[in-house]
């Protein structure tokens, strides 16, 4: 009897002392997320605060990275929460409940407290990006919890779908759709929704002055559309631009033996001299260099919401360089705010063409991926230079329909990026696929057919809708990369089943 009250007052101190620690782990977390998120704390009050200004600070979109980032800060406090509320008798749906309720009330509030910190940008989708953190954690904890894994194997292979052929054939039809759903956030990277809206938009160099460009800038006409191979030679041939785009054309500009810098639309702002006030036009255009650019008296909303919202744009210039080597790159137009934040900006280094086209995948500053398009500069004749972008895809043509460049986003991805965005669509497959697996096991003929298919086709699907949809090229890198995450997965859990006591399994 004695022996048997030591031993449950030891297990009584152990118990509080796992509940002490995991509630510290749970602090831990929940402190290193607000030093991560609101860090220098330099924090601002707003001259007219209301529901108003709380909505427009909030028009902002993630990158990629953003994305990482988000999802891995708030993955600790899902581990550190489960661990937790192993101590305490919850239901496991609930659990999962409030984790979900905790991750995004502290994501708000994170996001809220953002809107008064001049370093910071909330953003609606790091939100949803660190609810789906905590989530994870949670998947993690119960992986690494033996008792816990043991206990939703042992749940899943008994449940009573395993015994109806229909019932699991549904499940399996549900996790294909689940793979068709996975294609939407690799379809938004190509989207041009985190373009900002305040960006004004320069002609020759950056807003700080230190990215100038030394050349002749005559004519340039944005639209909100891409165009067909169809309508190039009309654009090369026609000036009737407006005729071309008709409502698409968001300004035009012409800059040759004009005193003034007019849009002709009359839909974005004057562009201003910067600078010093003498200045040379004539029939070669507008002369930029160090000491004279043009920038917009106020943002260009309008231009950056409508491509925003489009998600395609075309630009139209005729420059010509007034020196073949430049670095910088060397701003010739750029929609920005400073070197570190920007839209788009088509620039010089060395005599090449330089490009930035800020997207989810190209990080804020469109520096992630890199475009350059060799020797358009190498001598100081007049370019005419037409860009169009949709849908990742971005061509390039100069001076003529023949002479033109291509490139894809989505095949231009970084090795390191590409291994995170698979590893984020095809690991919550693969443990899917694990569960699905198990509760077919008892049909041998539906298992061997769900095993190779379901780990195959997911793959498949991505990569078909990516060449039909956007038009990349096929990939049978991509299409083994994807395989390997779902499969191996799926191997790590099922070895991690297979080392568990029989006896409990």
């Amino acid at each position: 009897m004695f022996l048997h009250n030591i031993i449950t007052q030891t297990s009584c101190i152990l118990s509080k002392l796992i509940l002490n620690r995991s509630l510290y782990l749970v602090t831990a977390s929940i402190l290193a997320i607000l030093i991560a998120t609101l860090h220098p704390f330099n924090f601002l009050l707003l001259n007219n605060f209301s529901i108003q200004t709380i909505t427009a600070s909030f028009d902002n979109a993630s990158s990629f990275e953003d994305l990482v980032n988000n999802i891995l800060l708030f993955i600790p406090l899902g581990f550190s929460y489960t661990a937790f509320s192993q101590n305490i008798k919850i239901k496991p749906i609930n659990k999962f409940i409030t984790l979900i309720i905790i991750s995004a009330g502290l994501s708000l509030t994170v996001e809220v407290l953002q809107i008064f910190l001049p370093s910071r940008s909330p953003t609606p989708a790091d939100i949803a990006n660190n609810t789906l953190g905590g989530i994870v954690g949670i998947i993690c904890f119960y992986i690494w919890h033996s008792q816990s894994f043991i206990y939703i194997l042992s749940s899943v292979e008994n449940w009573k779908l395993s015994n109806s052929n229909k019932k699991i054939a549904i499940l399996f039809l549900t996790y294909i759709v689940l793979s068709f759903l996975m294609i939407l956030p690799w379809k938004a990277t190509t989207y041009l929704s985190n373009w900002t809206p305040i960006y004004p938009l320069l002609l020759g160099n950056e807003a700080t002055g230190d990215k100038p460009w030394r050349g002749y800038i005559s004519d340039l006409h944005i639209a909100d559309r891409s165009v067909s191979k169809n309508q190039l030679s009309e654009l090369f041939d026609s000036q009737d631009y407006l005729n071309i785009f008709g409502d698409s054309l968001i300004s035009s500009y012409q800059f040759t033996n004009k005193r003034d810098f007019q849009d002709n639309t009359r839909q974005l702002p004057e562009l201003l001299p910067q600078g010093q006030s003498s200045y040379l036009v004539d029939s070669q255009g507008v002369a930029l260099s160090s000491s004279y650019w043009l920038k917009t008296g106020t943002p260009t909303t309008l231009l950056n919401k409508r491509i925003r919202k489009n998600s395609q744009f075309t630009i139209i210039t005729t420059v010509a360089t007034a020196d073949t080597n430049q670095i910088g790159p060397a701003r010739i137009i750029s929609i920005s705010s400073g070197i570190l934040r920007r839209n788009f900006t088509l620039g010089q280094r060395g005599n090449n063409l330089d490009l930035r086209i800020r997207t989810p995948i190209t990080g804020e500053n469109a520096t992630d991926i890199k475009l350059s398009i060799p020797g358009i500069f190498a001598h100081t004749n007049t370019h005419n230079i037409v860009l169009t972008y949709s849908k990742a895809n971005i061509q390039v043509y100069v001076d003529n329909v023949q002479n033109f460049y291509y490139f894809n986003l989505l095949e231009l991805i970084p090795k390191e990026q590409k291994l995170l965005y698979y590893a984020l669509t095809f690991i919550p497959l693969g443990i899917c696929l694990t569960f699905i697996t198990i509760i077919a096991r008892k049909k041998l003929n539906f298992y061997r057919l769900l095993l190779p298919s379901g780990i195959l086709l997911p793959s498949l699907i991505l990569e078909s809708i990516l060449v039909i949809d956007i038009h990349k090229s096929i990939s049978l890198t991509n299409i083994l990369i994807g395989i390997f995450f779902t499969g191996g997965t799926m191997l790590i859990l099922r070895i991690r089943a297979s080392e568990l006591p029989k006896k409990q399994f």
